[in-house]
């Protein structure tokens, strides 16, 4: 017995030894990052005092450069490509749900610079320390759907300008550009957003000079259905809005002493504007594809956006070569944002997580990454389809119960949020009602989703995919009803 007892005594002291060692390690790293200017800090909300940069046109910038580019081209193509839409559907529904939902990413990008915490952070005040969990989870996994389909479509970019190279390249040379960016931090992030729409920007506009003149449906498609509508609806929405789960991050150290609305109209206007143009530009060459053999043979029966994009530019020879690639190497402005806040939010479901530093979750991101988009690259439309519509189901409630805590029981004063409780469990609302609200709205959710895997009975009866519709109002309506019980049980 002594002997077993000695074995287990030397076996907890080595743990000891091997863990302390790698925090020293660790340690030792992050200093000597931080002196190259590497972002080291946690997920701690940043005080006031520290919350010091005036340049509030970043907010413009960020988020336009994030949906300038070929992923969000991909989101407008699908009207036509994946639902059979005409292009004048596809237009008046781009308009109509851009104007509405870019304004929730856009409000919730307020939240950074107000009270400097990450939005997962954020979310421990409606939801609870623990209820948190359930989010930053599905933030997790949320972001890593953005960035695979960011590197899907990439890829495909790179690989269409020459045969020597594919798919999978074009996905690792993605991949490792992102990671760059992702790894030096906030400050470098917001750098490269500053130029990184410039390309995309030059080759749209490249794009409809050359293409003009072929811009015409063919085939013109028959009459839309109600599913196809609401389905292509939701699906652009749920990739709108789902950009509320990062927004916040990207804010926290400008000064909290900024209006509140020049923050609301910086950002909106970066969604919007990017979004709207970059949605129509793909829905009207993915209508257009059909009827020019070279655009549909680069298109690939739709599962090349990137194949389309070279297909368009070709016609301007080398100088077209030299911008799909340019476009191709932007894709970093989505990915970088998807990086980071999946660092951000992994470090938010334990405080055992919160002791990695935010690079290694970078690098560990990365890993994961590239193997996944090299087997989603095959089958392009189904993975982009089903990614976003499963992030907008629960970033939708997300966004219900976040807003609803903010306007209904906060009185949108900031004031109400208490910076020291930010990980004191017995002081933040117990999390009960938000994550009942949660449960439900997945329950009402199922039966009204439409995908490749699962159709759901509400779904099948003609409504097409409504989830997201549901997922939003239910919580809207239900939760304010529970968070009052609970804080008349919990007084919290």
């Amino acid at each position: 017995m002594g002997t077993l007892d000695d074995e287990k005594t030397s076996s907890v002291s080595d743990d000891r030894v091997s863990n302390t060692r790698i925090q020293g390690w660790l340690a030792s790293t992050t200093q000597f990052l931080a002196r190259w200017g590497v972002e080291t800090n946690g997920i701690d909300p940043i005080l006031p005092e520290d919350r010091t940069d005036t340049r509030l046109y970043q907010m413009f910038f960020v988020w336009f450069s994030s949906n300038i580019n070929i992923l969000t081209f991909g989101t407008g193509s699908a009207g036509p490509a994946f639902f059979g839409l005409s292009l004048r559907d596809s237009f008046i529904i781009l308009l109509i749900v851009d104007i509405i939902s870019c304004a929730i990413p856009a409000y919730f990008a307020v939240f950074g610079p107000k009270l400097g915490m990450r939005s997962m952070v954020l979310a421990r005040y409606s939801w609870g320390y623990y209820g948190s969990i359930l989010p930053s989870a599905f933030t997790v996994f949320s972001m890593q759907g953005f960035l695979i389909l960011n590197c899907i479509i990439g890829g495909q970019t790179l690989a269409s300008i020459s045969s020597h190279l594919d798919d999978t390249l074009g996905i690792v040379i993605i991949g490792v550009l992102s990671l760059l960016v992702t790894f030096c931090g906030y400050r470098v992030i917001h750098w490269y957003e500053m130029i990184a729409w410039v390309p995309s920007a030059i080759a749209f506009i490249v794009m409809l000079g050359v293409g003009s003149k072929q811009l015409t449906e063919a085939p013109v498609p028959p009459p839309p259905t109600t599913s196809a509508i609401l389905s292509f609806a939701t699906t652009t929405a749920s990739s709108v809005i789902s950009w509320c789960m990062m927004s916040p991050d990207y804010g926290v150290y400008h000064t909290h002493k900024a209006s509140s609305t020049r923050v609301f109209l910086y950002s909106y206007a970066g969604f919007f504007i990017a979004s709207l143009a970059a949605h129509m530009l793909g829905a009207a060459f993915a209508a257009a594809a059909p009827g020019v053999p070279s655009w549909n043979a680069g298109f690939d029966e739709g599962n090349s956006v990137g194949g389309l994009v070279e297909a368009v530019l070709s016609a301007s020879g080398g100088f077209g070569k030299f911008l799909t690639v340019l476009v191709a190497l932007s894709i970093p402005s989505a990915c970088a944002p998807a990086m980071y806040t999946f660092a951000s939010s992994l470090m938010t479901i334990h405080a055992w997580f919160a002791r990695v530093p935010r690079y290694v979750y970078a690098v560990i991101s990365e890993a994961i990454l590239i193997p996944v988009a090299i087997v989603g690259a095959t089958h392009f439309y189904t993975t982009f389809v089903d990614v976003l519509s499963v992030i907008g189901y629960w970033s939708t409630i997300f966004a219900a119960i976040v807003l609803v805590e903010h306007f209904v029981f906060r009185k949108n004063d900031w004031t109400r949020y208490d910076l020291s409780q930010w990980c004191k469990p017995r002081q933040l609302p117990p999390g009960v009602a938000a994550t009942i609200a949660f449960l439900c709205a997945c329950g009402i959710i199922v039966p009204c989703m439409s995908q490749a895997w699962y159709v759901g009975p509400i779904a099948k009866s003609g409504t097409g995919d409504i989830g997201v519709l549901v997922g939003f109002a239910l919580p809207a309506v239900l939760f304010p009803a529970l968070r009052a019980g609970e804080l008349a049980i919990f007084g919290r």
